[in-house]
């Protein structure tokens, strides 16, 4: 039961990981920008697949952690570069890491470099 259990979730990383490399690469050859409907609608996504489970418990453990995990998965490479070294903590509200955040989608969808997007709304 226990291994079966590790399978799944070695499994769904694995997905996980790839889907995020080719969407990242779809994104990043495009040259069209990301728009608003766009990251809301891949949000709500990443809402359904957090709440069925597919992230594991820890992300379902509070409305911030499910909030971490949503970024996390909308953009990996912006999350890694916005957050991760300082997730958002319950009660926070931090409206230049979020615009950040989203400048960084923005230039991922372009395939722009990244470089300056950290600190750019601070």
């Amino acid at each position: 039961m226990i291994a079966s259990t590790n399978f799944r979730k070695s499994v769904l990383v694995i997905v996980w990981a790839v889907f995020s490399l080719c969407s990242h690469e779809v994104l990043a050859k495009s040259r069209v920008p990301i728009s608003e409907a766009e990251i809301r609608q891949k949000k709500n996504d990443c809402y359904a697949d957090i709440e069925s489970g597919l992230w594991g418990q820890q992300c379902k453990s509070s409305i911030i952690a499910k909030e971490n995990c949503a970024l996390r998965c909308l953009s990996p490479v912006c999350y890694e570069l916005i957050y991760e070294s300082d997730p958002l903590e319950e009660g926070e509200k931090d409206y230049s890491r979020s615009s950040e955040y989203k400048y960084c989608m923005h230039r991922v969808s372009l395939g722009e470099s990244l470089d300056g997007v950290k600190g750019s709304f601070g």
